[in-house]
């Protein structure tokens, strides 16, 4: 199973994740309510980073949610954000820091942990939150790919190797190489990087481009 760090200024909401994580069968490593105290922890203790950290969207140290998302992401931990899904800015500046997704306080318990499993399981998080998070914000989905930019994208966010997604839209594959490049490029320019395979998938789940399972077909 998973290790799990939980980060939030509430205890109350710690203590009630640590027990529905144990129950679970997910290991707790670390509570605590802000991300230096985390980073401390591993730097004293020499353990290992938690493979996902669950983090409050707002925390009362007045850090800022990409500094925190960003510090998290680069120390190695997959992220998911747990908040009041009321606040669509930043649950978007989250996604762009490199938050793997959101499920919201209100969820029930069940839900949560299915979003830690599948985030520790490297797998793209989409949900209501996350949705609502895009459709509350148009400039998140604004990347203005082109047609054959969707096409490839489509096809190999969802599994198919370069030289395969070529092959079926008649292509060369230095072309296919070139659109993913830029896919890559227009999507930085927006403030939402998508440096690895699994990046692409959730940019293009995100905008429509592949179904909210993971398969082609979006639109």
């Amino acid at each position: 199973m998973s290790t799990v760090a939980l980060i939030d200024d509430h205890e109350s909401v710690r203590l009630g994740l640590e027990a529905a994580c144990g129950r679970d069968g997910q290991t707790v490593v670390f509570s605590g309510s802000t991300v230096a105290s985390y980073l401390d922890w591993r730097g004293s203790t020499g353990a290992a980073s938690a493979d996902v950290v669950v983090l409050d969207l707002t925390l009362g140290d007045g850090t800022t949610v990409t500094e925190n998302v960003s510090s998290l992401v680069a120390d190695g931990a997959s992220v998911v954000i747990h908040s009041v899904a009321d606040r669509p800015a930043a649950v978007r500046e989250a996604l762009a820091a490199g938050a793997a997704g959101v499920v919201s306080k209100s969820s029930a318990l069940d839900d949560v942990l299915d979003a830690i499993r599948t985030v520790a399981n490297g797998e793209a998080l989409n949900n209501v939150e996350w949705a609502s998070a895009v459709d509350g914000d148009r400039e998140f989905a604004d990347a203005q790919l082109s047609t054959r930019e969707r096409e490839v994208l489509r096809l190999y966010a969802t599994g198919l190797p370069l030289k395969a997604v070529a092959d079926r839209l008649g292509v060369a594959y230095s072309t296919a190489k070139e659109n993913i490049t830029r896919i890559r490029v227009k999507y930085v320019e927006v403030g939402r990087p998508a440096p690895t395979k699994v990046d692409l998938l959730r940019r293009a789940m995100e905008d429509g481009i592949v179904g909210a399972d993971g398969t082609a077909g979006g639109r």
